[in-house]
């Protein structure tokens, strides 16, 4: 009976897993935020010992508060935490605290701290299951819930002294350029009530970093030794914070939100930001282009102030005129993959003589640069068609499918590609490898194709027949 309920818990356990994998935040891309995060993290790398190309900055579309290393050298920033930020110091700290997890080796000593931290738990969990056999279901039931906190507290144990470390690389990193680390003695006094909190009432970020007093004493002790406290950001570096700050705030929250801290009476280019994207997101056009054209008539040759021209037109309907300002927008950064390939989308629904070759060219160059960007394969599928060229778009639906992770679909436009594609040629090679990769007989993919034949079966008991696969048409390019 008691390996029967610990197979039980075992299937909860690997369910729970699915479902927190499956609620993953999206991942935000923009040209500005990205130049931004780059520019301020680029010099911190650098003075850490790190290669700065081998670095990923990744923003997570999450209103808590969060910042952390994960999957190697890859930093994630949520959008809740760019946001709460006061000043561009601020997340210039957060950010050189967690490029030490990277230069110091934290991320690989954290997995051993973790696979030790889940011993207790994982006795808790024993105890829990004994418990039930034995007739006491309520027992069983709080040693199973409170097993994470065992394993938390372990963790934690493990993570102080590299928190603080951190701490010290991160006043260390700003003073070596010059910039005052202020900010981070900044962020973590003015969170210091998260201490107080529940673990659920509790920002996410400061689960993982937990703040008390002596850590926060520790920290502004160093940076008061660098004589740097008062050196204030510059005036390119406040304007650029301003901005994305502005920028987030009027795609991710309410209008009354924007209003509120950006109103009419504001006439700073950060609040006429805010307000062009709010009043865009309430589908109110004409005073969003309002906006949008005061910006433009003090910064013309600003490239994103073009791009969001060009972004309101076409989510407004208005994919011809939404071309020129996307081209614009390209000739003032030339080369930028989300220009390349939001210029190439306006060329695919405007579809005028050209237009798809432009399109084809541009899109090309956005996958030399980005050849995992689902949405550009996906616009080149759609560009390929426009031409005729059947089994060259199936080829990039393929690849559109693969790359979001849906290798079933990937599969089946590969198999379609490859019975159209010349032997020995670069796409057939290209073809023949995704159906390699996405083969349902590789154990690895089983999953996959075992949630497929759920999700077929149940559009057969609804529909009365079963349509695994679309042809390519306009339902697949979106």
């Amino acid at each position: 009976m008691a390996a029967n309920l610990f197979r039980a818990v075992a299937a909860v356990a690997f369910t729970a897993m699915l479902a927190l994998g499956a609620s993953a935040q999206s991942v935000i891309r923009d040209a500005e935020i990205e130049e931004t995060l780059r520019e301020w993290t680029d010099p911190i790398l650098s003075v850490a010992g790190l290669v700065p190309k081998d670095v990923q900055i990744i923003v997570l579309n999450d209103s808590s508060l969060n910042a952390y290393v994960a999957n190697g050298q890859r930093i994630h920033l949520h959008t809740g935490l760019l946001t709460a930020a006061e000043s561009p110091g601020q997340i210039k700290g957060v950010i050189g605290h967690e490029i030490c997890h990277i230069a110091c080796g934290h991320t690989v000593a954290r997995l051993r701290a973790a696979s030790v931290a889940m011993r207790p738990a994982l006795v808790s969990i024993g105890l829990g299951i004994l418990a039930i056999a034995a007739g006491e279901p309520g027992a069983g039931a709080a040693l199973i819930g409170s097993s994470s906190q065992f394993a938390a507290l372990n963790f934690y144990v493990h993570t102080r002294a590299e928190e603080s470390s951190a701490d010290a690389a991160a006043v260390k990193y700003l003073s070596a350029l010059g910039e005052s680390p202020a900010g981070l003695v900044e962020f973590f006094e003015n969170f210091r009530y998260q201490e107080v909190l529940s673990d659920a009432r509790r920002y996410p970020y400061f689960r993982s970093h937990p703040l008390a007093s002596e850590r926060i004493r520790t920290v502004r002790g160093l940076a008061e030794a660098t004589g740097l406290m008062d050196v204030a950001p510059t005036d390119t570096t406040q304007h650029q914070f301003d901005m994305m700050r502005a920028k987030l705030i009027g795609f991710l929250d309410t209008p009354l939100k924007v209003r509120r801290e950006y109103p009419a009476t504001d006439t700073s280019e950060a609040a006429r930001y805010a307000r062009a994207i709010s009043a865009f997101r309430a589908s109110d056009i004409q005073i969003a282009l309002n906006e949008v054209e005061s910006l433009l008539t003090d910064e013309p040759d600003n490239p994103y102030f073009n791009e969001l021209k060009g972004q309101i037109l076409f989510e407004s309907g208005r994919a011809a005129d939404s071309v020129e300002p996307h081209k614009r927008s390209l000739e003032l950064v030339p080369g930028q993959p989300l220009f390349l390939i939001n210029y190439a989308r306006s060329l695919n629904a405007r579809d005028a003589e050209g237009d798809t070759v432009t399109a084809e060219t541009a899109l090309r160059d956005a996958l030399v640069a980005e050849p995992d960007n689902a949405f550009a394969w996906a616009q080149l599928a759609i560009t390929l068609e426009h031409q005729d060229r059947r089994a060259e778009a199936q080829l990039a639906t393929a690849e559109s499918a693969y790359w979001v992770g849906d290798i079933v679909r990937a599969n089946s436009f590969a198999r379609r590609a490859v019975q159209s594609l010349e032997k020995g040629t670069t796409t057939y090679r290209r073809a023949d490898d995704i159906l390699l990769i996405t083969d349902p007989n590789n154990p690895d993919n089983r999953v996959f194709y075992e949630r497929y034949g759920r999700a077929s079966r149940l559009s057969l008991e609804i529909s009365g027949r079963e349509m695994p696969f679309g042809d390519f048409s306009a339902a697949d390019r979106r």
